[in-house]
């Protein structure tokens, strides 16, 4: 199908009807927060689970939340009650044969989710969409079993499903594009911001989102930074919500790891995708974070959370001199100006930002702070980190030359200090945090648009609404320049020497183009 086919379709593609039944097999988290949606939008909503009283239970709660925004004024008691009597809890397949849309949300098993699917296709009538919340499962390979394949396609929501914007609209190779272009409409009608993603593991958010938890864990194998530190820096130069320990702790490392086996295993062990023995050792220690009471921090009653390490406060500069005109050096200087900090400005021309007490300041390409002070002759070489936004951010990671003088070190450091950021002194390792993460999630992002698993607008929209990251990977790269997360790929490729850090075709054809991914 063309380009033009597809937006044809997309705009007479119309969704479900209000007066369309929607049936909702599992009545767990994922299941009652979908019904919750699909009611609150104006169905009817069956709900069925294969475990006793279970449905009519979560018809409680979804009762009960509707009463809590009607309390909020978030909607009215009177349509508050109209969504609940909507609800309708049901014993046996045979109750869902009205049903337009029959959605599950069972166990991640893929011998159940065919058997269901195949039972309702003697059940439902011949128009009835299935769609599948499937996370990690091929839909593909769910639709292999039925006799209309066509008719299946994933409805991806995310947890909780109420909150949660994104919905990933996935296509196997048997998916109908109107079956597609259906689900696409209706998860607009319900409020929620749809993407299309061709049937691949991890989808769009399950796949690009694995460098976030990567490169942290094998910056901390290195002994690059401590769990806290790390996150400290992307939440506050990286701009993430929370940082990549933290969130696993919150996700829990039993199913953050399997998601990671589960994709590394799809993609016959490419190394961009290995897991960590680290997480690996967590798992078999039984510590899977916020649920159990331990993870890479204790939750337990008592316990303190470790703080990140934060350097020494150093003298302010009396001299500092500042070049170039890259977005991180104008921040700089205007910090230091709001600041009375006095500084001049040179024309080196070699991409440092700033001189200042024997110390030459650059921003991080990927190499070492000791492999660009040996190509490039100088001593007292000092890297400071990616942030969201230079002017705005209150941490800076960096990292020195091995053999840089420590009074030059501190000198960068006071600088820094004195244009109001907390500086963390990382490991001398290549990349630090939010460059290496941010080049290789734009990079994991390149790659599903190069393959045809989603657009770019999608895998922004995705990455941002499914799992809040402060900026679309792609539009990161566009605004940090698609040359400067190339250089820094192949610096990290050259550095390990592995096929994980290899650059997109996407990215690379861009470069070469003079264009960025948006264009």
């Amino acid at each position: 199908m063309s380009v033009t086919d597809i937006q044809a379709s997309k705009a007479a593609a119309q969704p479900l009807a209000l007066s369309a039944v929607v049936a909702v097999v599992g009545t767990g988290a994922m299941g009652a927060g979908i019904a919750q949606v699909a009611a609150a939008a104006g169905h009817v909503v069956k709900l069925l689970d294969n475990r006793p009283g279970a449905a009519a239970k979560a018809i409680d709660g979804i009762r009960a939340q509707f009463a809590k925004l009607a309390d909020k004024g978030k909607m009215s008691a009177e349509a508050a009650q109209s969504a609940g009597a909507r609800l309708v809890a049901v014993e046996q397949l045979g109750d869902l044969a009205e049903a337009a849309l029959v959605v599950e949300a069972i166990v991640e098993n893929l011998e159940a989710k065919q058997k269901l699917y195949r039972e309702l296709e003697d059940i439902v009538g011949a128009d009835c969409i299935f769609g599948t919340n499937t996370s990690s499962i091929s839909v593909t390979s769910i639709g292999a079993a039925l006799q209309r394949p066509e008719r299946l396609a994933g409805l991806h929501f995310f947890n909780p499903a109420p909150l949660m914007k994104l919905v990933e609209i996935v296509s196997g190779l048997a998916t109908e594009r109107a079956v597609a272009d259906t689900l696409f409409a209706t998860a607009a009608a319900w409020g929620k911001t749809p993407v299309h993603a061709r049937s691949t593991p991890g989808f769009i958010v399950n796949r690009v989102a694995r460098p976030y938890y990567a490169e942290a864990l094998r910056v901390l194998n290195e002994g690059g930074g401590d769990c806290a530190t790390l996150d400290a820096i992307m939440r506050d130069a990286g701009g993430f919500r929370m940082g990549p320990f933290e969130l696993m702790d919150m996700i829990g490392h039993d199913v953050n790891f399997a998601v990671t086996r589960s994709v590394w295993n799809a993609f016959y062990n490419d190394p961009r995708f290995t897991p960590s023995l680290i997480q690996q050792e967590l798992v078999d220690a039984g510590f899977l974070g916020r649920k159990n009471g331990r993870g890479f921090y204790d939750y337990r009653e008592g316990a303190e959370r470790p703080a990140p390490q934060v350097a020494v406060a150093q003298q302010a500069p009396d001299a500092v001199v500042l070049h170039g005109h890259s977005a991180a050096v104008h921040a700089l200087a205007d910090r230091l100006f709001e600041r009375n900090i006095p500084h001049s400005w040179g024309e080196a021309g070699d991409g440092r930002i700033a001189e200042v007490g024997g110390a030459v300041l650059f921003v991080t390409d990927g190499r070492t702070a000791t492999q660009r002070a040996a190509e490039m002759g100088i001593e007292n070489v000092v890297l400071i980190d990616l942030a969201l936004d230079y002017a705005t951010a209150t941490r800076i990671a960096v990292g020195a030359a091995i053999n840089a003088f420590a009074p030059a070190v501190g000198a960068a450091i006071g600088l820094l200090q004195a244009a109001g950021f907390e500086v963390c002194r990382l490991g001398d390792t290549p990349g630090l945090a939010v460059m290496r993460t941010v080049a290789m999630l734009a990079n994991e992002a390149a790659d599903a648009v190069n393959q045809g698993v989603c657009d770019a607008a999608a895998a922004d929209a995705a990455m941002k609404l499914g799992v809040n990251y402060p900026r679309g990977p792609l539009e990161w790269a566009d605004k940090v320049g698609l040359p400067t997360i190339c250089t820094v790929l192949a610096n990290l490729a050259r550095f390990y020497g592995e096929d994980r850090y290899r650059v997109s075709p996407l990215i690379q054809q861009r470069v070469f183009a003079g264009k960025k991914i948006h264009d």
